[in-house]
């Protein structure tokens, strides 16, 4: 009796003693404690970004903070973070007397050293109610006081939940399912006795104990916990050698099977979407930044992450590694639905190092963009049978500077044939002269209404009427290619790419899902019958050497830059729609003679080699199990082929008498009965001033023509796309160089 009065004096001597020179605030400290406490506050949780198949592809955090039930919590979980960190936890009332006054004292004395041995309650007291407090004299007064009001007001099953789930276990793990998650990629329910025991052993100092940096020091605080255990009738003293023997102490930060965490281009593309193009989670940023960081929120993708993966693969196989920095990006879309199944952005997303999403970024598209302008003639009544021509040079006006007309003196030469057979083979004479045909200033309308998205619209970006249009002087990303060509692949119904299809929030409300119906931007009949040419390109055409794997029915078109800077594959099937860029991200790289792709045996990239090949390993990857199916057929034509030509460049003369060439009529198909009248351009005949003449000659035999007023082309005000374009019967009339004057092949006669 003697002996405990006694130090029960010399404690409270002590006490008194080390308090006296910060008493005064100390005393004050009753001030400061409320009548109730306020409830918990809410979790930071974090939102998960979902692929189609509900597996995990990426979150949203502050930091890693995944809240749970404790009733989700294994018993022996809990008993191995008690054991360790608050033994008595069921006994006190919120606070342990003895280590209270033992803690003060030294807080009290010594500035610079600070003494825990706080309860699991003053803990979380510390975390919810004393952040930001300076630690002096009243702190540890108030910590126990909130402490013993908590335990009235909350049960001890909830505050041992909150500890749970808000305790540090470093690594940016807090709670103790985050940090299952970072250490073992597991479950919490998951966990083993050992597992458990090695993570309540971080939390004391989770830096002095982190495995990943200091890998011995965690190994003796594991020891330390074992032997806790031992006092805590845990373990058996062999079970506590047996497994400190076998434990092995993790070695990097893992993450569970399956599950991402890490930023990859969707989810900065979600992110930017959410944030800055949506205002689905808050009228205000700073409410949209809480929902999608604090929100607890599933976001449903409309990523297949298995797509993806044969995306990737696609593109890291087919495209070697190289010093000069050639990348490439993918954009695949579903052709019914407009949904974003995998995107390639670049090498991999790594912050502050590969951050620019190259699928979004713009470059120029090279001769891929003629399918836009196809698109346009067809609408405008033209036919794939239709006649052009293609000869190398060719010199047409430029609207735009028409001091510096716009010459074509490279490239393939393709005479007069069939404007499908052009298409097939991007002859850029013939689509120059088609461009301006159809309408140069009807042409970024196409694109618009082809093509437009969150990304893609005329107030967002300007796509300009160059004469340059045909040959890719506008520049696109596989964003918007993709997005264009799915509504042709589509029947000419639109759907605006999208890649989020639902979000959920914290209490299982949907907030959002995506219902927008797509538009009829453009006929079935026109879509179909450009479909069937492009077919044709990976028969016959550019792309003939990467059709899909059995005889798939798909179509495409290839595209190269001026001096091979860009190179492109844009094609699809009935269910995919995929669009490959290839370039250097850094610039306008001519690529050609890159060592490592001449070793490869492409000394000069362009449309077909790598983007088609990369086009082709994806695509035959992606379809594989899904069944093959086609397009309808286009109508058959209603009206007999047409020669196409571009007045004030061409000029026309009507056959008197005679026969034209073959070369001056192309491979003429009938294909309406003969007493069908064909639409022509009405000309009148006319004597052209300035026009010249072939000689007259006595033994001439060929045919007679009568020189005719061309018309004019469509108007640049003009932007109805079915406002139809001018064109002659290829056996009536003769189309020839306005600059070079009627061929010396045929008379002319005067009328008179």
């Amino acid at each position: 009796m003697a002996v405990a009065v006694t130090a029960g004096a010399l404690i409270i001597t002590a006490c008194v003693v080390g308090l006296a020179p910060n008493l005064w605030t100390a005393l004050k400290a009753h001030e400061e404690v409320p009548v109730k406490l306020p409830a918990f506050s809410g979790l930071a949780t974090r939102t998960q970004i979902l692929d189609v198949n509900n597996q995990q592809i990426g979150v949203f955090e502050f930091e890693n903070s995944q809240p749970l039930s404790i009733d989700t919590v294994p018993d022996h979980v809990v008993a191995a973070l008690l054991a360790v960190e608050d033994s008595g936890f069921e006994k006190h009332k919120g606070v342990n007397l003895r280590a209270l006054v033992r803690a003060t004292l030294a807080n009290f004395q010594y500035s610079s050293a600070r003494q825990g041995a706080s309860t699991i309650t003053q803990q979380v007291v510390k975390n919810e109610y004393l952040a930001g407090l300076p630690r002096d004299g009243r702190y540890k007064i108030l910590q126990a006081r909130y402490a013993v009001m908590l335990e009235k007001q909350v049960p001890k099953k909830k505050i041992v939940e909150r500890y749970l789930n808000t305790v540090y276990f470093g690594n940016n793990a807090y709670g103790i399912q985050a940090a299952a998650e970072v250490y073992f990629g597991a479950k919490v329910q998951d966990l083993t006795l050992a597992q458990a025991g090695f993570l309540a052993g971080l939390v004391r100092a989770p830096t002095t104990y982190d495995p990943i940096r200091r890998p011995e020091q965690s190994r003796r605080r594991f020891r330390q916990v074992l032997d806790r255990f031992v006092e805590t009738a845990l373990m058996t003293p062999v079970d506590a050698d047996t497994t400190f023997a076998s434990f092995s102490v993790p070695e990097t930060v893992g993450a569970v099977a399956q599950q991402s965490t890490s930023r990859t281009y969707i989810s900065e593309m979600v992110r930017d979407y959410l944030l800055n193009k949506s205002t689905v989670l808050g009228a205000t940023y700073a409410e949209r930044y809480n929902a999608l960081y604090r929100g607890g929120l599933r976001i449903q993708t409309t990523i297949d992450a298995s797509a993806q993966t044969k995306a990737e693969k696609a593109s890291k196989e087919k495209l070697p590694a190289n010093k000069t920095g050639v990348q490439t990006a993918m954009v695949s879309l579903d052709t019914a639905t407009g949904a974003v199944r995998a995107l390639v952005g670049g090498p991999g997303f790594s912050a502050g190092r590969n951050e620019v999403n190259l699928a979004l970024r713009r470059r120029q598209t090279g001769s891929s963009i003629k399918m836009f302008i196809l698109t346009a003639a067809l609408e405008a009544g033209v036919d794939g049978n239709d006649l052009i021509d293609g000869t190398l040079p060719c010199t047409f006006p430029n609207p735009g500077k028409p001091e510096e007309p716009f010459r074509i003196t490279k490239g393939v030469s393709q005479p007069l044939t069939t404007l499908a057979e052009q298409t097939w083979l991007s002859i850029n004479c013939a689509y120059a002269r088609l461009a301006q045909i159809v309408g140069l200033n009807r042409l970024p309308n196409t694109v618009y209404k082809l093509a437009s998205s969150a990304y893609l619209r005329p107030d967002i970006y300007k796509i300009w009427p160059y004469a340059s249009f045909s040959t890719g002087a506008n520049e696109l990303s596989p964003f918007d290619m993709a997005s264009g060509a799915q509504t042709i692949a589509n029947g000419g119904l639109h759907q605006e790419p999208y890649f989020i299809e639902s979000i959920v929030d914290g209490l299982g409300n949907t907030v959002y899902k995506h219902t927008i119906a797509g538009m009829q931007v453009i006929s079935k009949e026109v879509a179909d019958k450009e479909v069937a040419i492009l077919k044709q390109t990976l028969i016959k055409g550019t792309a003939r050497r990467t059709p899909l794997a059995g005889d798939r029915p798909s179509a495409g078109k290839t595209g190269t830059q001026d001096e091979n800077t860009n190179a492109w594959f844009v094609g699809f099937t009935k269910q995919l729609t995929t669009a490959v860029w290839v370039g250097d991200p850094k610039g306008y790289t001519p690529m050609v003679n890159i060592p490592e792709f001449k070793a490869d045996g492409v000394p000069r990239v362009q449309g077909a080699t790598y983007p088609a090949r990369i086009w082709k390993a994806y695509m035959d990857a992606a379809h594989d199990g899904l069944p093959v199916v086609d397009w309808d057929a286009p109508v058959p034509p209603t009206r007999n082929q047409m020669r196409l030509y571009l007045p004030g460049v061409d000029c026309i003369a009507e056959v008197v008498s005679g026969k034209l060439p073959r070369t001056a009529t192309g491979a003429v198909n009938t294909v309406v009965p003969p007493s069908t009248v064909a639409p022509v351009a009405p000309v009148v005949t006319t004597t052209v001033p300035g026009t010249p003449v072939a000689p007259p000659t006595t033994a001439f035999k060929g045919p007679v023509v009568s020189v005719v007023d061309p018309g004019t082309t469509i108007a640049p005000t003009d932007l109805n796309p079915l406002t139809p374009v001018v064109g002659v019967d290829p056996q009536r009339y003769l189309v020839y160089d306005c600059a070079k004057g009627v061929p010396a092949s045929v008379r002319t006669t005067v009328a008179g």
